[in-house]
């Protein structure tokens, strides 16, 4: 069985997906941290790999850029291959001062303006939530590896290029004040829905790669190869 967008066989995908954005991001970690990494997918560039970690069966898997590609790739992972746990791995802009370049946020909610939840099935929420349960699973491993993170609402937006506006506040500090975002990323405000329509399970780790406070920029590969504490707990996190 294989769809448009992939064309693994049923059983060649972990009951547990990592998705970071950039499919290169995933040939790094499967290289990097899996034992055995096969190939499943690389229809579209999109690259995917099943191999294991500490002898649990794991995937990773690219998801794209924007909620429409993570919303593909993931509703076809929960409801073609038997998918249970979806962890996007993820770079975020960072909207407050606690939260610097490098370090690790857990999302416990995702804001948006968008209408992909309302389009997909009349849902009207602005925030919608990720699991809880994985959530622990993550928080417990990141104090178990004695890696720090930030908890918080992030904004996923469908815009990665705004318009120049001189309003004050900037929409940005907006944003963090009156919904309380830490960061800012594209996608988990749908894989968080349709994680909620399947009935299955969604998180997410982000590492900030920008500061919207201080303008520090990492560079694409320092977000492809040096992502690494986020990495680490999601792979650690016992499903």
């Amino acid at each position: 069985m294989s769809t448009p967008h992939n064309k693994a066989e049923k059983g060649q995908i972990a009951k547990t997906v990592l998705m970071p954005g950039d499919p290169l991001r995933a040939k790094f970690i499967a290289e990097t941290f899996l034992e055995n990494p096969v190939s499943f997918n690389d229809v579209r560039g999109m690259l995917g790999y099943t191999g294991t970690y500490e002898g649990r069966e794991i995937s990773v898997m690219g998801s794209g850029m924007g909620m429409p590609s993570i919303g593909i790739y993931s509703y076809e992972l929960f409801t073609q291959y038997d998918v249970e746990n979806i962890i996007r791995i993820g770079s975020a802009g960072s909207y407050s001062e606690k939260a610097k370049v490098y370090d690790v946020i857990l999302s416990t909610g995702a804001y948006s303006e968008s209408s992909y939840a309302k389009t997909q099935n009349g849902c009207e929420d602005d925030i919608i939530l990720p699991s809880s349960e994985l959530n622990e699973k993550l928080r417990q491993s990141a104090e178990k590896q004695g890696i720090a993170i930030h908890e918080g609402v992030i904004h996923s937006s469908d815009v990665f290029y705004r318009a120049a506006s001189d309003a004050k506040p900037a929409y940005w500090e907006k944003l963090r004040d009156e919904k309380g975002c830490l960061a800012v990323e594209m996608e988990s405000f749908a894989l968080f829905h349709n994680a909620n329509v399947t009935g299955k399970n969604a998180a997410c780790l982000l590492t900030i790669s920008d500061s919207f406070i201080t303008s520090e920029v990492t560079t694409a590969e320092e977000r492809q190869t040096s992502f690494t504490n986020m990495m680490k707990i999601a792979l650690g996190a016992e499903y």
